[in-house]
């Protein structure tokens, strides 16, 4: 039996009439007469009772043209669904994220578009470290990934910086330094307790903040490294220290935290950067990936419009 068999026998019980359901095939009528009494026959019972001005169903014909037509319905629906992969709209998408990469307006205005434009792809949210997530890329765990690091060993992975964005200090209220609203120097810290993010989580921030005060001419004394990034400012909050983090946590607005710009001599950014797979097979990934790149890019020209 064949999907066409169930289609033929349907076409003519709809009809009533063999050779109107020949018509609407496109299919001679003598060979439809055979396909349906094939399919009797393998079945072993009639399904149309023959009458001088077409058929009717039998009962056991009406029972198989409900599981017929069910039939039929499922496979245009996996059908549809097969294309609909294929062409991105459906599917499931894991995405990583480091805890600071939500707080740059970018990263939930891609997302929502994302949804928006393909709303039957299952999108998966993940959070964890930079190191972290470039091995789940490797595994496989995740899809694609917003990370703050640049990644060393980039082999197999698309890695693309997407923005770049100042760095700020923050500083427990009532500290010394918390009131101006002049940019501070790097060297005005240089006395100060630094609570960093640990460095196995975001090499690239640790090393470019520890640079960054060596150049300045002085060691920073590095008291706390918390396990997040936003956990830092839990600890400065608490007077245990200053940290340096991205500009868009100021968004954090967090009771006893002060934040200072820092003068352009410090020369601090932090990137936002998209990491996926070079082979990457799936459509939706694909998608995505295009979403996050084509808004980076309008973004970009936006800026160098102002």
């Amino acid at each position: 039996m064949e999907l066409r068999h169930l289609r033929y026998f349907v076409a003519v019980a709809e009809h009533g009439h063999v050779t109107r359901a020949a018509e609407s095939l496109g299919i001679q009528q003598p060979p439809l007469s055979q396909q349906i009494k094939a399919l009797e026959e393998e079945l072993g019972v009639q399904l149309l009772r023959r009458k001088p001005r077409g058929v009717e169903l039998t009962d056991a014909g009406a029972a198989f043209l409900e599981r017929a037509r069910a039939i039929l319905a499922e496979v245009d629906r996996a059908f549809a669904s097969t294309r609909r992969t294929a062409r991105g709209e459906e599917g499931r998408v894991v995405v990583g994220f480091t805890s600071s990469a939500p707080f740059h307006p970018f990263v939930p205005r891609v997302i929502r578009m994302f949804r928006e434009a393909s709303p039957h792809v299952s999108l998966v949210l993940e959070e964890s470290g930079s190191r972290d997530l470039v091995q789940w890329l490797h595994d496989e765990t995740i899809d694609a990934a917003f990370i703050r690091s640049p990644v060393a060993a980039v082999e197999g992975l698309f890695v693309r910086p997407l923005l770049q964005e100042k760095m700020l200090v923050a500083l427990p209220t009532g500290h010394p330094l918390a009131g101006s609203y002049e940019p501070l120097a790097l060297t005005e810290l240089a006395s100060h307790t630094f609570i960093l993010y640990k460095r196995p989580g975001a090499p690239g921030l640790y090393d470019s903040i520890i640079t960054a005060c060596r150049g300045a001419g002085f060691s920073p004394r590095v008291g706390q490294e918390a396990p997040r990034i936003v956990s830092t400012l839990n600890l400065v909050a608490a007077g245990l220290g200053v940290s340096i983090v991205p500009e868009s946590l100021r968004r954090l607005q967090m009771d006893g935290v002060v934040y200072r710009e820092l003068d352009d001599a410090a020369d601090l950014t932090a990137p936002l950067i998209l990491a996926c797979r070079r082979s990457e097979n799936s459509a939706a990934v694909e998608r995505f990936v295009d979403v996050v790149l084509r808004s980076a890019e309008s973004l970009g020209t936006s800026e160098r419009a102002q």
